[in-house]
């Protein structure tokens, strides 16, 4: 069967799917593959490339790379005197614009770009049917930032924001369909930037692979302790600050009723601030560091936890943890765009004292847990599976197609 031909252009290697964004295109890519696309993968690659043969396989038919040249800090430093954001700027490739122009070439159904930062790399004009897929509203994420920090980090953020805002609207209007991960995402980039007919996906997770365990099969934790948990990339912006805030505004008051609780905080590359932050104070944090499974330390939490003050998209670790039978404690931003209930999918907490009340609200009931706990994974099975997922998006882009 001669099947409609995919390219899906990503300005990032998607393996080891070890970030959000990386996270949810290889599983819609996993699901996508075998249905009504047969699809090549553009995308840098590193030298060891070979290590992911399986996990390429996985998630397309064909592929084609370039090779990977992560920027250093020098370049980023300088890249803030560039016209676009330093995040777009840095991802400019000769070798990378050569590649995707003779995946073109061979005259491909449908074209979908990941991120809007991969619009760099892209001829000006398409003839193809094309798709840009945005897992955030990137400026958005810059805004947030410049509001939460002071001094020239705010001066800086504030240029990022307003280079960003320019850039991603071009790449939006560049485009002949854009997907956004949530209802509220579709409407801010509608707002934003003046679009029409932005279309929806939901968030997913696997539930094969994050398996439900319910609290009550826990033992309850001690009335001075307890553990806490948190997954994400430690040398993301938003992820620094969402732990600083943990440590500086949320444990002490977590401490002063339960001074034997400890925090554990799993994902690799923590940032040098956080690790000297917790070892001057003296604080029972744990740093994981890289690991192969969160599973087994995101099972060792009664509570997980996602202190986020910055970003934007969805964020997949509130349904990991979710699938997982821990209950979630997040601010609206960490569970922003995604569609469950405070109070009973999760608790919602904004404020340092709101936020350490709900955890100590759920370390001390092991009932709120169990409710708390069945609640959204009955949520999760009922309508976000990647799977589903995958429906969707295979539905937009046959849409997008039949535009031509």
């Amino acid at each position: 069967m001669n099947r409609p031909r995919l390219l899906f252009v990503s300005p990032r290697f998607l393996f080891p799917t070890n970030e959000g964004g990386k996270i949810r295109t290889a599983n819609i890519l996993r699901q996508l593959k075998g249905g009504a696309f047969d699809i090549t993968l553009a995308s840098p690659a590193p030298p060891n490339v070979e290590d992911f043969a399986a996990d390429i396989a996985g998630v397309c038919d064909h592929s084609a790379f370039w090779p990977a040249r992560p920027a250093t800090t020098l370049q980023r430093l300088l890249a803030l005197a560039d016209r676009l954001p330093v995040s777009v700027a840095t991802d400019r490739s000769t070798a990378g614009s050569a590649t995707i122009a003779a995946a073109l070439a061979t005259a491909p159904d449908v074209v979908v770009v990941d991120f809007p930062h991969a619009a760099v790399l892209m001829p000006e004009r398409l003839a193809t049917p094309s798709l840009l897929f945005t897992h955030n509203v990137e400026a958005e994420i810059y805004e947030r930032h410049a509001r939460v920090t002071s001094g020239q980090r705010r001066l800086v953020w504030r240029d990022q924001a307003r280079k960003m805002q320019a850039f991603e609207r071009a790449a939006c209007h560049r485009f002949g369909t854009v997907i956004a991960v949530s209802a509220r995402d579709a409407t801010a980039l509608q707002t934003r930037f003046g679009l029409t007919g932005v279309e929806v996906i939901d968030t997913g997770v696997d539930l094969d692979f994050f398996r439900f365990s319910p609290p009550e099969a826990m033992p309850n934790p001690p009335d001075d302790g307890g553990t806490i948990v948190f997954t994400g990339v430690l040398d993301s912006p938003a992820n620094i600050d969402g732990i600083t805030f943990l440590m500086n505004d949320i444990w002490p008051r977590v401490a002063q009723a339960r001074p034997r609780a400890r925090a554990l905080i799993v994902g690799r590359n923590p940032h040098p601030s956080l690790l000297t932050t917790a070892r001057e104070r003296n604080l029972p944090f744990t740093f994981t560091g890289f690991v192969d499974d969160i599973r087994p330390y995101v099972a060792e939490g009664h509570v997980a936890v996602i202190p986020l003050r910055v970003g934007s998209g969805t964020r997949i670790k509130a349904f990991e943890a979710m699938a997982m039978g821990r209950p979630v404690v997040s601010t609206s931003i960490g569970i922003e765009g995604l569609d469950i209930t405070p109070d009973s999918h999760f608790l919602a907490a904004d404020t340092a004292e709101h936020f350490a009340a709900a955890i100590l609200r759920l370390l001390a009931d092991p009932t709120l847990r169990n409710t708390l706990a069945h609640s959204a994974y009955a949520r999760l099975q009922e309508r976000f599976s990647w799977t589903h997922v995958a429906r969707q998006f295979e539905a937009i882009c046959l849409r997008a197609m039949s535009k031509k």
